[in-house]
């Protein structure tokens, strides 16, 4: 019976479980706070056949639409890490790559959302939003974007 005892407390030690059932670890997952834009590259024509230019308040981030083939690119718009749950005005511009003729032009306001990526009692905070950059309809929400 003590052996048992001492190879179940030896497993809880190992696999980071107190003898009462609580977890206190936390894991290492890393986030930023951000507004983040996705689109299907494929909506915007043929490989980088356009420039993605999304900016919230004065801070602009800016990447080519990217491969046709692949299913989904996006860029991210970091914010500082103590922004809070406040709204920030998010602005994308999307312009052709051969002739710089304006594609999409739209803004929106965007409230940001408090994330835990390794749970509530742990570290780090992140305040985020996202987007989807639609040809027609400009920033939309990320409801419905498939990986097909």
């Amino acid at each position: 019976m003590r052996r048992i005892l001492l190879t179940l407390a030896t497993a809880a030690a190992l696999t980071g479980c107190s003898a009462f059932g609580q977890d206190a670890s936390c894991t290492q997952a890393d986030m930023d706070s951000a507004v983040a834009v996705m689109w299907r590259p494929a909506d915007f024509g043929g490989t980088d056949a356009a420039v993605i230019r999304v900016c919230v308040e004065d801070r602009c981030e800016e990447q080519k639409s990217g491969d046709a083939d692949n299913p989904i690119a996006g860029v991210s718009v970091r914010l500082p890490d103590d922004i809070g749950a406040v709204t920030v005005p998010v602005r994308l511009k999307v312009t052709a790559a051969r002739d710089d003729r304006v594609v999409v032009d739209d803004s929106r306001r965007a409230r940001l959302t408090e994330q835990h990526p390794n749970g509530t009692s742990c570290s780090p905070v992140a305040w985020t939003a996202a987007f989807r950059a639609d040809p027609a309809k400009g920033l939309t929400s990320l409801e419905g974007l498939s990986l097909r």
